[in-house]
């Protein structure tokens, strides 16, 4: 009887053990991949949420501790049982929101050397966080929750695939420690810290101050993000960071120089006339300590030179652009041809150096504004960034680096896919004005006006915006010129200069140039425009002075651009000094007198001048 109870007894316990050991054995649910794309096989609602607090190896509050970037982790339950995952990081400093913050007053007159410094006042009304269009692209939300972390948009297709994602607020924002600084370098540090310690390089402490190591994570980690928040992930790159295998920017800036400047002149981002590099920092400094970042924004206000415009160390630290040989993260560039606040270059000038060190890329232009193009072609966005990730995360040869380079949006708003941008076979062609600007004279492709000098005149008026000025059938305040009616399409794609010889009346003005297309109604459209200073003729680093009635020579460097002018339509230049939207406004009277003769309009024209002449000959 003994003995029959403890055969018994036994039986009892080992048939449940047997059965634990068979269910701790079971390994956990393996990505799966069809056709080169990671397939949704996991529950996004069966995470593991936690809040960690990564240690930045800077001090940028200046209080004698390190910086603390809060970052807010999903995962798949999975991961607790063994399954390593790659990183879908997103950053941003309006997690917590944005502060009401004046602008800059732009009715002001322009910097002369040696002259009186203008009172550079902060009293033009600034942007309500909570209609901010920049935080809603940014978040895909109309606004933020402080302390609470919205789930992106991406978060569920995300987490089907098997990518954790993590989200972090940006340093001097939310609960993360140190300032903001507008791009800073421990702005770039910050976000680094996240990728750091995910591969185990930086430490790291939940919220009961307990250490936190990402053991669940294989390293690699893609960043993306819209506006702000896909500049920090060019920033990051620019570091060479190891464990970075992709970025993915979307309507991101790459030099914030070209955010509020150009060439010399202080210039904003479209919609926020007035902002500038202390705005942003004081409107996203939403820690919870409102003082100790007082004296960093201080500095950037002194520091960023609204009055000459030049270019300086201070915008050197935020030119990602010097450290784009570092970047070996795989990049996808995502920008809008109607983006008037990032604009064009960004993303334009950060492609080319990638392209130029043979970084893997792809680039998609849309024709909407500063938005993400989740809203635009949902499906096939969503499946490009897939295969991007399964490729470079997940390291699946899919083959996307043998796929077309750029994906691109027509007018009419269909999509196709090209080898490479700017379109191969196109090259800059030279297009010449022709008396006649006040109201509008000819732009010819064979030759400048013949003879000497013919110059032509207009006067600054700040009051008057672009819009109105190219479609005035003649002005006083601006200086027209187009071409015949095209005889067939023609693509531009890439960067337009203007190159002008302009005498001034004074030792100070604007100079803006304005590509349009002219339709056959009459009514215009602006293709894409630029601005200079002519004091930083030479270099955007150094303001020279100018001499009332001397001629100068000067480039002007439009938006790069992807546009294709129908047939019947006619190709405009209209140069004025003022641009109300942009540039600084003085007081009218400012003027210029433009020497055709050494004037030219260069386009980067598909299949260069043959085809332009095909199309605009006599």
């Amino acid at each position: 009887m003994r003995r029959a109870r403890t055969v018994l007894l036994a039986a009892m316990v080992v048939l449940p053990l047997t059965g634990a050991h068979a269910l701790a054995a079971a390994p956990p649910q393996q990505p799966v991949f069809v056709d080169g794309e990671a397939q949704p096989v996991y529950n996004p609602a069966d995470v593991v949420r936690e809040k960690v607090f990564i240690r930045v190896p800077i001090d940028s509050d200046r209080d004698g501790k390190d910086d603390e970037v809060r970052a807010d982790v999903v995962r798949q339950r999975a991961t607790t049982e063994g399954l390593k995952v790659p990183v879908v990081y997103l950053p941003s400093p309006y997690y917590a929101g944005g502060n009401n913050v004046p602008n800059h007053n732009v009715d002001v007159e322009l910097h002369v050397p040696d002259g009186p410094r203008r009172n550079d006042r902060r009293d033009s009304p600034g942007t309500d966080p909570n209609q901010d269009p920049r935080i809603a692209a940014a978040l895909g939300t109309s606004g933020p929750n402080p302390g609470v972390i919205r789930p992106s948009s991406y978060e569920k297709y995300l987490l089907e695939r098997g990518y954790a994602v993590v989200y972090a607020e940006s340093l001097g924002t939310g609960e993360s420690t140190g300032c903001p600084t507008t791009g800073g370098r421990n702005e770039t540090v910050g976000a680094r810290s996240v990728v750091d310690w995910l591969n185990g390089r930086t430490t790291a402490r939940d919220t009961a101050n307990k250490p936190s190591v990402a053991s669940w994570t294989t390293g690699k980690t893609a960043m993306m993000g819209v506006s702000y928040n896909g500049t920090l992930p060019n920033a990051v790159a620019s570091t060479g960071v190891k464990g970075l295998e992709a970025i993915v920017p979307i309507a991101a800036i790459s030099s914030w120089y070209d955010y509020y400047r150009a060439d010399g002149a202080v210039v904003a981002p479209g919609g926020y006339q007035g902002e500038d590099a202390d705005v942003l920092a004081e409107y996203v400094y939403s820690r919870s300590d409102r003082e100790i970042c007082k004296p960093v924004i201080d500095e950037i206000v002194r520091q960023q030179d609204r009055v000459t415009g030049d270019y300086s160390p201070f915008w050197d630290e935020r030119n990602y652009l010097n450290d784009a040989n570092k970047v070996r993260a795989a990049t996808l560039v995502v920008h809008g041809l109607k983006d008037w606040n990032v604009k064009t270059k960004h993303a334009a000038q950060w492609y080319d150096t990638l392209k130029a060190n043979k970084v893997p890329h792809k680039i998609w232009w849309h024709q909407s504004g500063h938005t993400d193009p989740l809203g635009l072609r949902r499906d096939e966005w969503l499946k490009t960034l897939n295969r991007w990730y399964t490729r470079y995360l997940f390291g699946q040869q899919n083959n996307v680096e043998a796929e077309p380079r750029a994906t691109i949006q027509r007018e009419n708003g269909t999509w196709v896919n090209e080898a490479e941008w700017p379109v191969p076979g196109s090259s800059d062609v030279s297009v010449y004005p022709w008396p006649g600007g006040a109201s509008t004279g000819r732009l010819e492709a064979t030759a400048p006006v013949p003879g000497s000098a013919v110059v032509e005149k207009l006067a600054d008026d700040a009051s008057k915006k672009a819009d109105q000025l190219i479609s005035l059938p003649s002005s006083g305040n601006r200086l027209s010129y187009a071409t015949p009616a095209a005889k067939e399409a023609v693509r531009i794609s890439g960067t337009v200069k203007a190159e002008l010889k302009v005498a001034f009346d004074r030792p100070a003005a604007n100079v803006t140039a304005v590509l349009v297309d002219r339709a056959p109604n009459g009514t215009t459209k602006v293709i894409t425009r630029g601005w200079t200073d002519p004091q930083n003729r030479s270099r955007p680093d150094r303001t020279e002075p100018v001499k009332p009635g001397e001629q100068y020579s000067l480039s002007v460097e439009m938006q790069p651009m992807d546009y294709v002018l129908p047939a019947g339509n006619k190709l405009g230049l209209v140069l004025l000094s003022s641009d109300y939207d942009y540039t600084l406004r003085p007081k009218p009277g400012a003027g210029l007198a433009v020497t055709l003769n050494q004037t030219r309009l260069v386009l980067p024209a598909l299949g260069g001048k043959q085809a332009f002449l095909a199309a605009f000959g006599r």
